[in-house]
């Protein structure tokens, strides 16, 4: 993987760039949408590729893990060819998820046990194992397993936390260096920054993962509940400390005005389920805020869903239409949404590279943060 910066922000730290994969280029800064068990709900592979234009979509170790299970993606010869994405894919660890089951898990020095939420089997997640899962998944990223503490919790348990992720990086690291990839291509190992919302936390963590000299680095443990303003906080320090010539993921964020505050503090790359899970329960997100499209004030609004968004043309759907297919708890209304919510992102990290190569990305940011915030 090589990463090239092409322009850089005089009023913040926003940038643009170049990823190159084995399967392609992602321009940033980037939006990848989330496609935890091998799809991107209610969004077909072609749309992603020829409506939208999705540089990269993210899977999930966890869930590919459990199911289909690794034998049938290994058998496959990867995800890609799984699920007939020929670009760019990124999984995330599995650590989140096993986070998400606090009544479920054990963690102790060596890993996780977990039980599965399907049938309740259990099964364990150590630092080895997880990177020989993401390889047979055959992901182009893949991320170091970690443990993403709580919010809030203790200054000791995030210091632990912290600590042990650390020792997991060190054994992620000499298991993948001792590995070959198994699909003719090679995978690239993101480690994690961790610390919750303790400044000296995270600058230590900050620290130890930029003396790791990955080709990349993530930032974890946010969006998990703490103030907005913590989450740029937190992110600031670490993006202080990173190195500036590798590409800088912030994982599970956020709202379209998370996106261009944290580019600003010089992110390049996000993923979120917002755009799918909130379309699916029937928000809109545009440039001029969000709409609840069962508002009954739509039943009658025949006007089209978002003058802005063209991934249809503009007479195809209307508000009344699309209201009328939710409450009729038809299928298709879902599926306008989401389609309608990625695009979006993905629109708006066009338009922020597009306001970076001019020169004026920090006032239309701040023009569009204003606009965003409205619910109309």
């Amino acid at each position: 993987m090589t990463f090239n910066i092409l322009h850089k922000d005089t009023n913040s730290k926003a940038r643009t760039g170049i990823i190159n994969t084995a399967h392609g280029e992602i321009k940033t800064p980037i939006f990848m949408p989330v496609g935890t068990l091998a799809t991107v709900k209610g969004i077909h592979q072609h749309e992603l590729k020829n409506s939208i234009d999705a540089d990269i979509i993210l899977a999930n170790t966890y869930h590919l893990y459990l199911r289909p299970t690794t034998d049938v993606l290994e058998k496959a010869k990867g995800i890609h060819s799984f699920m007939n994405w020929e670009r760019p894919i990124l999984t995330d660890s599995g650590g989140y998820q096993v986070y998400s089951l606090s009544g479920r898990r054990k963690i102790n020095e060596e890993g996780v046990i977990f039980q599965s939420h399907i049938d309740g089997s259990y099964h364990n997640f150590t630092p080895e194992n997880v990177i020989e899962i993401q390889q047979k998944i055959g992901a182009d990223i893949i991320m170091a397993f970690d443990e993403c503490p709580p919010y809030p919790c203790d200054y000791s348990y995030a210091k632990n936390s912290m600590e042990l992720t650390h020792r997991w990086l060190t054994r992620c690291f000499t298991k993948f260096k001792n590995s070959e990839p198994l699909y003719g291509y090679s995978q690239t190992l993101f480690p994690i920054v961790q610390g919750s919302v303790y400044k000296d936390l995270r600058k230590k963590s900050a620290e130890f993962i930029a003396s790791q000299n990955a080709e990349g680095n993530a930032i974890g443990g946010l969006s998990v509940g703490e103030p907005a303003d913590e989450m740029y906080a937190m992110t600031e320090e670490v993006c202080n400390i990173l190195p500036v010539d590798k590409p800088r993921y912030l994982m599970g964020v956020g709202t379209p005005q998370n996106l261009l505050e944290n580019i600003a503090l010089g992110v390049d790359m996000f993923d979120c389920v917002m755009p799918t899970r909130n379309g699916r329960n029937g928000m809109l997100f545009t440039e001029n805020g969000t709409i609840n499209i069962k508002n009954k004030k739509w039943a009658d609004d025949f006007s089209p869903l978002d003058e802005t968004n063209d991934v249809f043309p503009k007479e195809e759907y209307s508000k009344a239409y699309v209201r009328h297919l939710f409450t009729v708890n038809e299928m298709l209304g879902k599926q306008i949404l989401s389609l309608y919510n990625v695009n979006f992102y993905l629109t708006l990290m066009k338009k922020a590279r597009m306001h970076l190569e001019k020169g004026d990305f920090y006032t239309w940011k701040e023009m569009m943060v204003r606009k965003m915030n409205k619910r109309l």
